[in-house]
C-alpha cells in the first residue's frame, strides 16, 4: 500500500496576505525611516558626511583615522566654518551617526524590499497586475535615495543648510512612496474603481491637500520657519503679520519667506481641517471621522511644538504624525474607490 504524501500547495488567499503583510511592513520601515531622517535635520547632523558612497560608505570608520578623516573632510564644508567651528571630534560623532545611521537604513530598505520581491516573482506569488506596481515602488525608493545626496550637496558649497527646495522634494517622496506601498498593499485581491461620487472626490482631494501639507513642512523645516513666531492663535501679536510679501516676485514668498511659509502652514492646516470635519458630516463613514480626529490632533502638536520653541521630541513627533494623517487620508480615499465585491484575482 502506498502513502501520498499531501503537497502544500500556496491558495490566493494566502499568497495576499503574505504579500499584503509584506507590504504593510515596508511602509512601517518607511515611516521608522522618515522618523529618523526628521531627527538628523533636527539634529542638524546631515552634511556630516561630504561623500556619496553607495556601498562602501556602508562600513563605519573602524579606526581613529578614520574618524579623523572624516572630521577632516566636513571641517571643509561652509557649515563648519560658519557655523560650527567650536566643535571637535567628540562633537561631531553623535552627528556623524545620525547621517550614517539615515543611509544604513535606507539601504535595509532597499534589501528588505527586493529580496522579499524576488522570492515571491520567483515562486510565481505575484500577479501580473501587482508587478509593475512593485516595480514603480522600488523605482521610487531608488529615486529617494539620490534625492537625498542631491539635497545634501546643495548644503556642502556656499551654504550653511540644504536647500529648502530638495529638502522639500525629499520629504514629499518619502511621503509618496509611503503612500505607494500603502496603496499597494491594501489594493492586494481587492478591486477599486475611479471616483464616481462627491465624497470620492472630496476624500482625494483632502489626500492631495495632506500632500501639500506635508511640502509645506518641509519647507518649514528647511527654513527654520518654525522659529519666526511662538505665539498661537495669532502670529506675533498679529492675525495676518507684517513682513508676507517682501521678496520680489511675489510668488516666491510661499518658498523663500520664512514669515510666508510659516503663515501658509497654519492657513493650510485650517482649511484641512474644516473640510475634513465636512466630509466627517457627509460621508460619516468611520475613516472619514478617525480622518478629522487625526488633522486635529496634528495641528494641536503644531501648536505645542511653536508654542514650546520647537523642542526636539515634539518637533520629531509632528513629523511622525504627518505620515500616520496621510495613511489615514489615503486609507480614506481607498475605501472610498473600493468595489463591494472582492476579486480574489485582482491585485
Amino acid at each position: 500500500m502506498t502513502t501520498i504524501e499531501a503537497v502544500a500547495v500556496p491558495t490566493k488567499r494566502t499568497t495576499h496576505l503574505s504579500v499584503r503583510t509584506w507590504l504593510n511592513w515596508m511602509a512601517f520601515l518607511v515611516f521608522v525611516m522618515v522618523l529618523i531622517g526628521g531627527a538628523t535635520r533636527l539634529t542638524d547632523s546631515g552634511l556630516s558626511i561630504t561623500e556619496w558612497q553607495p556601498l562602501m560608505g556602508a562600513i563605519p570608520p573602524l579606526s581613529e583615522a578614520d574618524w579623523t578623516t572624516l572630521f577632516e573632510k566636513y571641517k571643509l564644508t561652509t557649515e563648519f566654518k560658519i557655523q560650527n567651528r567650536w566643535m571637535t571630534l567628540a562633537d561631531f560623532k553623535p552627528i556623524f551617526w545620525w547621517e550614517w545611521g539615515h543611509r544604513a537604513f535606507g539601504r535595509f530598505l532597499a534589501i528588505a524590499f527586493l529580496l522579499p520581491f524576488l522570492y515571491f516573482l520567483v515562486r510565481g506569488r505575484l500577479s501580473n497586475a501587482i508587478i509593475p506596481r512593485l516595480i514603480v515602488v522600488f523605482l521610487l525608493g531608488a529615486a529617494q535615495g539620490a534625492l537625498g545626496w542631491y539635497m545634501v550637496q546643495s548644503g556642502l558649497a556656499d551654504r550653511t543648510d540644504v536647500s529648502q527646495y530638495r529638502l522639500a522634494a525629499h520629504l514629499t517622496l518619502a511621503a509618496l512612496l509611503f503612500a505607494a506601498i500603502l496603496w499597494t498593499a491594501w489594493g492586494v485581491g481587492n478591486q477599486r474603481g475611479w471616483p464616481r461620487s462627491f465624497d470620492a472626490f472630496v476624500a482625494l482631494f483632502l489626500a492631495l491637500l495632506v500632500f501639500a501639507q506635508i511640502a509645506m513642512g518641509g519647507f518649514v523645516a528647511g527654513l527654520d520657519a518654525g522659529t519666526v513666531s511662538h505665539t498661537w492663535p495669532k502670529m506675533n501679536g498679529a492675525w495676518i503679520p507684517d513682513g508676507l510679501w517682501t521678496v520680489d516676485p511675489p510668488w516666491r514668498n510661499l518658498f523663500e519667506n520664512a514669515l510666508t511659509v510659516h503663515f501658509a502652514h497654519r492657513a493650510l492646516a485650517y482649511i484641512t481641517f474644516i473640510l475634513a470635519i465636512m466630509h466627517a458630516w457627509r460621508a460619516f463613514t468611520l475613516t472619514s471621522m478617525l480622518l478629522a480626529y487625526v488633522i486635529f490632533t496634528q495641528a494641536c502638536i503644531g501648536i505645542l511644538a511653536v508654542m514650546l520653541k520647537l523642542p526636539f521630541s515634539v518637533a520629531l513627533a509632528h513629523q511622525g504624525f504627518a505620515l500616520l494623517v496621510l495613511s489615514i487620508a489615503v486609507r480614506n480615499v481607498h475605501r472610498q474607490l473600493a468595489m463591494r465585491v472582492p476579486d480574489p484575482d485582482q491585485q
